[in-house]
């Protein structure tokens, strides 16, 4: 067994841990067996001031579980010995083979459909060794997600990689503000609760109609220009055919017996372009609640916000115009609230499996990114960046905004979502609380020696091959 860290432990225990056991147990060290197969954790107990050791494996769908543990151990060696004896012992157990017994999927990136198939930004993370630790917690993540339609995979490795990402992302967010998760209904998405409360929730992006056109593509920042005035119909378009949309039945997501009655959210995100994360949630905000801001500053140097009502917005030159204002809406009353992320990219994946000691090829990957500035007279969001590494503590939740709908016939409740922050419309203004610091957009390098790039390259002349 070697020490590990915080933050790697926490990761390969993050679906399965109790929420309630840091109010008995303060952890000390963490460890790991060099196969990757058994963990164990050294507690004390904030009480009685012993300690307990506690030992994990993976089960028959490989998640991992604890095994076994000792309590009441009087001191931190003692503690230590015990740990590494019995580890000993139970590596030799069947225990730790269960995970072989059953046929479940060990790695999401091994290619179940033909290569003519697979989604090229899926086949690119798929070899590239800058994305090791995206891999890894991605297939740490797999067998706690309950896949309802039974196509997952497929629709991952294929034209649905955005979508799918998208909910995995939900998934680790939803589970790292505590809320119970049910799966088990084919619509919506997700049902959660908290305490007394549940809401239901069906996750949506704005999807790449043409991917193959844009790969390769760098960030065009005067064309962003003109792509700002086309995104309010973009989000209308994702929006407005989860509003519409109904079963073979006629009911709408919020009418089945499981969500009557209950707030229903619509999660988006933006994936229709590269980069486009980075610029496209003030056009969301505009079309939610049909506003726009301008800015200019009093004699006495104090900001001065402008309200600036929106009637409509265009879809492109020579086509319709669409309403603006989706919360104002004929049956938007039934949207409790949008949420949305500005940070929910494969480099998120990348960032929490750096930290977490998952990178397998010493990537260096350097973060930038603008938030929230505290001053109350900025019109300009501040600034960051670093470089990522196992010091950092990025949390799921950073990126997340919920916008919370004015005419809801089912309000949710600001601290539903604990951890977001949250956004309300006041006299023609849009109020933001948060108890955390609020990421507007960001972009993660990635930089690695050459010399491990040898099979990416391949793989790029190939797609360089096709192309011409």
């Amino acid at each position: 067994m070697r020490p590990i860290s915080q933050n790697q432990f926490d990761l390969y225990m993050f679906f399965t841990r109790s929420s309630l056991a840091e109010f008995f147990n303060e952890e000390i060290e963490w460890y790991m067996n060099d196969s990757k197969t058994l963990w164990s954790v050294i507690c004390l107990d904030r009480q009685d001031k012993n300690y307990t050791v506690i030992f994990s494996a993976r089960d028959e769908n490989r998640q991992i579980r604890c095994i076994d543990l000792k309590i009441d151990i009087e001191n931190i060696d003692q503690a230590r010995n015990y740990l590494f004896s019995y580890s000993k012992e139970l590596e030799q157990t069947e225990i730790m083979n269960l995970v072989n017994k059953k046929n479940v999927v060990k790695d999401l990136f091994v290619s179940k459909v033909k290569a003519s198939k697979l989604d090229r930004y899926f086949d690119f993370i798929s070899k590239s060794a800058t994305h090791s630790a995206a891999r890894n917690v991605i297939n740490e993540i797999m067998p706690h997600f309950f896949d309802v339609d039974g196509n997952f995979i497929e629709q991952f490795q294929t034209q649905g990689f955005d979508s799918r990402l998208w909910e995995l992302y939900l998934f680790c967010y939803f589970n790292e503000e505590g809320l119970l998760i049910d799966r088990s209904h084919f619509a919506p998405d997700f049902l959660l609760s908290s305490n007394d409360m549940i809401v239901s929730l069906e996750a949506v992006i704005v999807a790449n109609k043409d991917p193959d056109k844009l790969w390769g593509e760098r960030l065009d920042l005067e064309g962003i220009l003109n792509k700002k005035e086309l995104m309010p119909a973009r989000w209308g378009s994702a929006l407005f055919s989860k509003l519409t949309h109904t079963d073979k039945s006629g009911r709408h997501y919020w009418e089945y017996s499981h969500t009557k009655e209950k707030p229903f959210i619509l999660a988006i995100a933006d994936f229709h372009e590269p980069y486009s994360m980075t610029w496209s949630q003030n056009s969301l905000i505009t079309y939610l609640y049909g506003y726009k801001y301008d800015f200019s500053y009093d004699e006495n140097g104090k900001l001065i916000i402008h309200p600036i009502k929106v009637e409509k917005h265009s879809k492109g030159e020579g086509r319709n115009t669409i309403p603006s204002g989706f919360f104002f809406q004929d049956n938007s009353e039934n949207i409790s609230a949008v949420l949305h992320s500005s940070c929910a990219t494969i480099s998120k994946f990348s960032r929490i499996g750096k930290q977490c000691g998952l990178d397998e090829n010493d990537v260096l990957m350097h973060r930038i990114g603008s938030m929230h500035n505290p001053d109350p007279n900025a019109s300009e969001p501040s600034m960051f960046e670093y470089t990522v590494t196992e010091e950092n503590s990025e949390t799921w939740a950073e990126g997340v905004t919920v916008f919370h709908n004015p005419n809801a016939k089912y309000p949710l409740p600001l601290d539903f979502f604990l951890n977001a922050a949250q956004c309300y419309f006041k006299d023609e203004y849009i109020v933001t609380e948060c108890i955390n610091p609020i990421v507007y957009s960001n972009v993660t390098l990635h930089v690695i020696e050459e010399s491990k790039l040898e099979n990416l390259k391949k793989y790029l002349s190939g797609i360089n091959s096709i192309n011409n």
